[in-house]
């Protein structure tokens, strides 16, 4: 026996849990108040170096009288046209493939959309997917941005303590996108963050950061938020200014805040504790010397 063979292996690699791939998706257009949902998508394609690797064709999905190509010119002067389409991106994190697709809301041939989309999702690999949303609400843009998530898998409301989707009524690609990756056996999930309806205009960053935030919790994923924390303030301090130039935008502001504050009071102090003291136990006993979720019970 060589000395090589003799000598324990004193080296050997510490197992690291290995989580899914998971696809997030946002759209502009009816789902996308605010641009917060493509703005969040956008934000964690830069902070995550992902790599475009694929783009549908427009001319399949798009009536160009709707949403319309732009014309612009590159740094030698020399026209292009950028047309309206959908691309994919891959972030490849230390322990976790990120699928990244943003897509403007197509014009016909959802069900073949949606049916080129998931093949794409199936040939990279991806087990879970999250769809963005941005709606807009009667909600005071002086209170955290509201947070919706919903899930028509059972298995996922259980892990996730969170709602099944229960709605009915009008829809958009968002929730086309849920039904048809549910039917392929997918695990998924919704988030939507409510947009205070009278700042729909975009930018929206408090609502782009509150999304981030929830994406971070679901993924157990750190995300770098940059500048977007700032932004938000800044962002909230110039609707404050406007309102206070407005005596009945003001009043309406001091009504919502109200109505948002008395409904929440009864319960919401005992649920936002419990939420953190479950995050606080699940990164203690899993998540290492970062204090990262491991990917386990809490996160997809």
């Amino acid at each position: 026996m060589t000395d090589a063979q003799s000598e324990p292996n004193d080296q050997a690699p510490t197992p690291r849990t290995v989580r899914r791939t998971v696809l997030l998706a946002a759209f502009e257009g009816w789902n996308d108040a605010g641009g917060a949902a493509t703005s969040a998508l956008t934000h964690l394609c830069e902070v995550w170096g992902a790599e475009k690797v694929a783009e549908l064709d427009p001319d399949e999905y798009h009536d160009f009288q709707v949403n319309r190509p732009t014309v612009a010119f590159d740094d030698d002067g020399k026209q292009y046209i950028t047309w309206p389409t959908t691309s994919v991106w891959v972030a490849r994190l230390p322990e976790r493939t990120v699928v990244l697709v943003h897509g403007i809301e197509p014009s016909m041939r959802w069900r073949k959309y949606c049916a080129e989309l998931l093949d794409l999702a199936g040939d990279l690999g991806v087990e879970s997917f999250v769809t963005l949303g941005a709606l807009l609400a009667d909600v005071p843009h002086t209170r955290p941005i509201p947070m919706t998530a919903t899930s028509d898998s059972v298995g996922v409301q259980a892990v996730l303590d969170i709602e099944a989707n229960t709605y009915t009524g009008p829809t958009g690609i968002v929730g086309v996108m849920q039904h048809e990756a549910a039917e392929r056996g997918l695990q998924s999930v919704s988030l939507w963050a409510a947009v205070p309806h009278y700042v729909a205009n975009p930018p929206s960053p408090k609502a782009a950061l509150a999304i981030l935030t929830r994406i971070e919790e679901l993924l157990g994923e750190s995300i770098d938020m940059g500048d977007l924390p700032d932004d938000a303030a800044a962002w909230q301090q110039g609707v404050d200014e406007l309102a206070s130039e407005d005596s009945e935008i003001s009043e309406y502001v001091a009504q919502l805040e109200e109505a948002k504050d008395t409904a929440e009071l009864p319960e919401a102090s005992g649920d936002a504790i419990a939420r953190e003291f479950e995050r606080y136990l699940r990164r203690r006993d899993g998540g290492g010397k970062d204090g990262k979720d491991p990917g386990g019970a809490g996160s997809i």
